[in-house]
């Protein structure tokens, strides 16, 4: 059985809640309402007893989101392709989510969310006891608010990172913020009955995930940011972002920003507090810590990262590794097991 109920806008262009529910025994029929609510390439196959099947989703959608609380009653396996036109967010609220995306296994549960960018494959092991949160956002939407937050020109795809916690702030808040929209929405009374004070809690959604998801913007030095920043440095900084494994070299950094190497050097060291290839290099050491750090040890090693990331020589990588994190490599992976 599926419910609907649309409240009217109050003026013309704003925006408003559309609610869906389903609960049904009929696996064709739950995939359909998940199609529908989410993506079309999307497969669900029960891998416990059928018999136990029980699906209970309900979704609110308010323009570049859409937010659902679903389950199934049983062991299932979720395939999707790529995602293109949104990120996603998965936060369990009961149960255990194994997901596997870009090549990273995630374990998510109550207190760990697993994040999914808009390119890559998602494959999802979901247990029948397992309820989660499942939020939708807009793949412009995000863009814009995380550019704006940075300000800086934000690569596409964003470079985020598989997973946040959700035990602690600012992701134990966020979700939160989340489940209190959401079951406001779904009452249909109070302030987000008006559509300009819902449309404002979204938005508050918005930049609160851009505040809050794994990236490698934010862990850039002050001295780096805000609008005084010279046009050469953000060039630079915007290729390193877009392609950190990228061989760069310092001539063709210089060449990237349009200036010869000295100047960007200086550049550098008075708006960003080191030289562009040191900024380099710890933008991926960050990048492979981040990934060690959610990733299953039975999955991945350390080589396969350090070259993903752009590290081609292991034993100058395990030094600078360990000097910025007082730890190997080997050590931050095996503290996931």
């Amino acid at each position: 059985m599926v419910g609907v109920h649309q409240a009217r806008p109050e003026s013309p262009g704003t925006d408003a809640a559309v609610h869906f529910s389903l609960t049904t025994t009929d696996v064709d029929e739950a995939r359909a309402f998940c199609r529908r609510m989410f993506y079309g390439p999307l497969r669900v196959d029960p891998v416990g007893d059928r018999a136990t099947f029980a699906f209970q989703g309900d979704v609110v959608s308010l323009g570049p989101i859409t937010v659902g609380e679903i389950s199934y009653g049983t062991d299932i396996r979720v395939a999707i392709a790529d995602l293109e036109t949104s990120y996603h967010v998965l936060a369990p609220l009961s149960g255990v989510l194994q997901s596997r995306h870009r090549g990273t296994t995630v374990v998510a549960d109550r207190t760990r969310a697993a994040v999914y960018r808009p390119v890559g494959d998602i494959d999802l092991a979901w247990p029948g006891d397992c309820r989660l949160l499942s939020v939708k956002v807009e793949r412009a939407t995000l863009e814009r608010e995380l550019d704006a937050a940075l300000d800086q020109q934000i690569v596409s795809p964003l470079l985020l990172g598989d997973s946040f916690s959700v035990a602690d702030a600012p992701g134990r808040t966020w979700v939160s913020l989340v489940r209190l929209f959401f079951g406001e929405l779904m009452r249909g009374r109070g302030l987000t009955a008006q559509p300009r004070m819902a449309a404002r809690w979204r938005d508050m959604v918005v930049s609160g995930l851009a505040l809050t998801v794994e990236h490698p913007y934010g862990e850039e030095p002050a001295g780096m940011r805000g609008p005084n920043r010279p046009r050469t440095v953000k060039r630079t900084l915007d290729a390193m972002h877009a392609e950190p494994w990228r061989p760069f070299s310092a001539t063709e950094l210089a060449s990237i920003a349009g200036v010869g190497v000295r100047v960007l050097q200086e550049s550098f060291r008075q708006h960003v507090g080191m030289s562009p290839l040191t900024y380099l290099r710890r933008l991926r050491l960050d990048g492979v810590h981040a990934e060690l750090s959610r990733s299953d040890p039975w999955q991945v090693n350390v080589s396969e990262v350090a070259y993903r990331w752009g590290f081609t020589h292991l034993g100058r990588f395990a030094g600078a590794y360990r000097a910025r994190y007082g730890v190997p490599p080997s050590q931050t992976l095996r503290e996931r097991r």
